[in-house]
């Protein structure tokens, strides 16, 4: 039986390759994608959602639109070098207008319904700043017990921070909401910068996504122009941090995992970190049994998830 998942992302490129994995795998169910601020804001958020689902031939796949801003923090600033300022690579113009639009639901609404009506079933995969699945937990705390899993995109254990020294970008951007997610109870595996590290793509592979010839290896042509330029403008292949969320729930036998007690710092220069205790357990005084555990992604085999990746790719439509 197919994971029943909804995604929760502010795509962005990176979130783009989740989604088209996740849309193309049959071990999943997609319930929905709910969208939020962050890579670009959530109207580009949802535009491109919903242009994605309808590239991939699933506009019966339900679009909420979210939080626009963080719970109690200012906006943030959105990463128009990293994403484009449409979050789709500057690319809108030549990808296929957008048909259809959200439902009139708000997204943890949508969430709420959604794993109320599929108790212990839903995994949700946070891919973007975890504002909405904390206003859900906040608004129904009965789903806590009720949802299977949250696999995320966020956080660090031992590299250190991209949106700040010490915080990684999606928890960064709404550190309160992220410690509201984190210590809520419900079973966490994240998919933060370490195992993001371990892949980085190339323009090796951007020249095999080109290549390929149907309506999504199309979209993700004209997107991934935007990230051939950072690659030469940096001289550096650039990381895919969202997709390894999803490739862990598709491929979790080609993913180097570790439990650890982590918690979340809210406030200062270290807003958004995510704090790993690598001390025994046994006995170590000091330890605060009050720390949730979470399973941390580690390493991934980069390769096998590329093929997996670009091999779902080639096969859609045939």
């Amino acid at each position: 039986m197919p994971q029943k998942i909804i995604i929760d992302s502010d795509p962005g490129i990176d979130d783009m390759q989740a989604i088209f994995l996740a849309l193309l795998s049959p071990e999943l169910d997609v319930l929905g994608i709910t969208t939020v601020f962050g890579n670009s804001g959530l109207e580009n958020s949802t535009n491109n959602a919903l242009r994605m689902i309808e590239t991939a031939g699933r506009p019966d796949i339900p679009v909420a639109a979210g939080a626009s801003r963080p719970l109690l923090l200012s906006p943030r600033v959105s990463s128009p070098t990293i994403h484009g300022a449409d979050g789709a690579g500057n690319a809108s113009d030549r990808l296929p207008a957008v048909k259809g639009k959200a439902i009139d639901k708000l997204a943890a609404n949508f969430i709420i319904d959604t794993v109320m009506a599929n108790p212990g079933e839903v995994i949700l995969v946070p891919i973007g700043p975890i504002t909405n699945i904390a206003l859900a937990a906040r608004l129904q705390p009965a789903i806590i017990d009720k949802v299977k899993a949250v696999v995320l995109m966020g956080g660090s254990a031992f590299v250190g921070g991209n949106a700040s020294a010490a915080g990684e970008a999606n928890l960064h951007n709404d550190p309160h909401a992220a410690k509201i997610v984190f210590e809520a109870g419900w079973p966490i595996v994240m998919a933060g910068l370490d195992v993001s590290h371990r892949w980085r793509q190339g323009e090796d592979y951007i020249d095999e996504i080109a290549v390929i010839g149907n309506p999504i290896s199309d979209y993700m042509k004209e997107v991934l122009e935007f990230r051939r330029e950072g690659i030469r403008r940096t001289g550096k292949p650039m990381g895919a941090p969202d997709l390894q969320a999803v490739g862990y729930l598709v491929a979790p036998e080609i993913f180097t995992t570790r439990r650890m007690p982590c918690y979340v710092e809210t406030e200062g220069l270290s807003a958004g970190m995510t704090v790993v205790d690598q001390r025994d357990s046994g006995g170590v005084e000091g330890r605060s049994a009050t720390v949730p555990e979470v399973e941390v992604i580690l390493d991934v085999d980069g390769d096998r998830l590329r093929r997996l990746l670009v091999d779902r790719i080639k096969a859609f439509g045939k």
